[in-house]
C-alpha cells in the first residue's frame, strides 16, 4: 500500500542540487519529490540520478512522503532510473511525468515489480497529467493498475498542449472571461482556465481511492496569490498542491488546514446529529439549516484534515 503520509505541500526540487535537496528534507514540506525531468540539463542527468539516489539512503526525511519525478516514457534515461531507484526503501512514489497512456504505465509498473521483487512496500505511482491527451484518458489511467496513488495536475504543460495564451504557470490568461451583451456595456467577468482540468482530475482520482495534487503557482514570491491558489485547490477537495520554492511552503499548508472555526462548526454538526440519532431521527436543524448524514460526512472530512 502507498504511503499515507500527508501531502499538503509537496515541494518540487531539482535532483542534481545537493544543497538544495537536503534544505528540502529539512524543510516544512508534508511531501518532497526530486525531480529528474524538466529541472534538470540533459548533461546533468546522470549526476541527478546519482544524487537522488544518494539521497533517498543518506538523508534523514523524518515523517515526509518522498518521491522522485522521472524522465519522460519514451526517453533514454528511464529504463536506468527505474533500475537504480526502485530498491531503495525510503522511497515513496515515482511520479511519471506526461502520462497519457494505460500500456506506458503498466509497463512501467511491470519494470518497477522486475526490479525489486522482494521489496516489503511497493513503490507507488503518481501519474503527472499534463497533455490534452492525457486529460482525456485520466479514468483508464486511474485505474489501470493498483500502484498508481495519486493524480497531479501539470498546469504549465496542460496550459501549452491546450495552445492557452499564457507564459504564467498556474494563473489563468487575463483573455479568458465571458463577455456581456451591448446592452450591459460588454461587462467582462474572468473564467478559469484550470477549472475543468482540476475537476475532471479530482473525480477521477476519487472514483478511484487516488490522492489528487494540484499543479504549482509559478508566482513563488507572491505569498498572497500562493495562498490564494491553494485555497482554491483545498477548497475543491484536492489533497495537496505541488510547491516550487520554500516560501511557499507555509502559506499552502495554511490553506490546506481548517481554521479552528471550520473545526468547531464541523464538530457541532458531528454532535448535533449524534444527539438525533440518540432520539430515533436521521436530521437535525442547526443555525437554522438542515443537517444530516451528507452534512456529517463533510464535517468529518473537515475533522480528519484538522488532526
Amino acid at each position: 500500500m502507498a504511503s499515507q503520509r500527508p501531502t499538503r505541500a509537496y515541494l518540487a526540487v531539482p535532483a542534481h542540487r545537493a544543497r538544495v535537496v537536503a534544505k528540502a528534507a529539512a524543510s516544512s514540506a508534508d511531501g518532497v519529490f526530486m525531480d529528474l525531468e524538466d529541472a534538470v540539463p540533459p548533461a546533468e542527468k546522470g549526476v541527478a540520478l546519482a544524487e537522488a539516489a544518494r539521497a533517498l539512503s543518506a538523508l534523514d526525511w523524518g515523517s515526509k512522503h518522498v518521491a522522485v519525478r522521472l524522465n519522460a516514457v519514451d526517453s533514454p534515461f528511464i529504463a536506468e532510473e527505474i533500475r537504480n531507484l526502485a530498491a531503495l526503501p525510503r522511497l515513496d512514489a515515482l511520479i511519471v511525468p506526461k502520462a497519457e497512456r494505460v500500456s506506458d504505465i503498466v509497463a512501467i509498473a511491470g519494470q518497477l515489480h522486475a526490479a525489486a521483487p522482494d521489496r516489503a512496500a511497493p513503490v507507488a505511482l503518481e501519474l503527472l497529467i499534463e497533455t490534452a491527451l492525457g486529460l482525456v484518458n485520466v479514468d483508464a489511467l486511474a485505474a489501470c493498475d493498483d500502484s498508481v496513488a495519486a493524480l497531479h495536475l501539470g498546469v504549465g504543460d496542460l496550459a501549452a498542449s491546450l495552445g492557452a495564451r499564457t507564459s504564467d504557470i498556474g494563473i489563468s490568461p487575463d483573455g479568458y472571461r465571458h463577455v456581456g451583451s451591448a446592452q450591459s456595456g460588454y461587462a467582462a467577468a474572468p473564467l478559469d482556465l484550470f477549472a475543468y482540468p482540476m475537476m475532471r482530475l479530482l473525480v477521477a482520482a476519487r472514483a478511484h481511492g487516488l490522492r489528487a495534487i494540484d499543479g504549482p503557482c509559478g508566482a513563488f514570491r507572491d505569498a498572497g496569490l500562493t495562498e490564494a491558489s491553494a485555497q482554491k485547490a483545498a477548497a475543491m477537495g484536492f489533497d495537496g498542491k505541488q510547491v516550487i520554492h520554500p516560501d511557499q511552503i507555509d502559506p499552502t499548508l495554511r490553506a490546506f488546514t481548517p481554521s479552528a472555526e471550520e473545526l468547531a462548526q464541523a464538530r457541532r454538526i458531528v454532535e448535533a446529529m449524534e444527539q438525533a440519532e440518540a432520539l430515533g431521527q436521521g436530521a437535525v436543524t442547526l443555525d437554522g439549516k438542515m443537517i444530516d448524514y451528507a452534512n456529517v460526512r463533510m464535517a468529518r472530512r473537515i475533522i480528519e484534515l484538522g488532526s
